[in-house]
């Protein structure tokens, strides 16, 4: 699998940003009934359950990751991805492999 990079967003409606450090491991899960994004795909981490979602704007893409709409071919129902960098805009992970 080709190296694909993602945004984590709307950490600050869960638990915030401030614990996440690089190499933390992440659960994708696609949401399909999502009422306001068809494409969303839900981050969890083992033990606090949802922690944001995949970006899905231009506005919250950090550089040129991928955004939920993107990805959301690309991968199975879940997916594990690990954290690369963690800013003031998001954090940047890296997908891994399908669940």
């Amino acid at each position: 699998m080709k190296d694909i990079y993602f945004t984590i967003t709307g950490m600050n409606y869960y638990y915030g940003s401030d614990f996440l450090k690089k190499g933390m491991k992440v659960k994708l899960v696609k949401e399909p009934d999502n009422e306001y994004d068809k494409e969303a795909i839900r981050v969890e981490l083992k033990g606090l359950g949802k922690i944001g979602y995949v970006a899905n704007s231009p506005h919250t893409v950090i550089g040129e990751s991928k955004s939920a709409g993107r990805m959301y071919d690309l991968m199975k129902k879940k997916a594990k991805a690990k954290i690369v960098i963690v800013t003031s805009k998001g954090a940047l992970c890296e997908l891994k492999s399908d669940i």
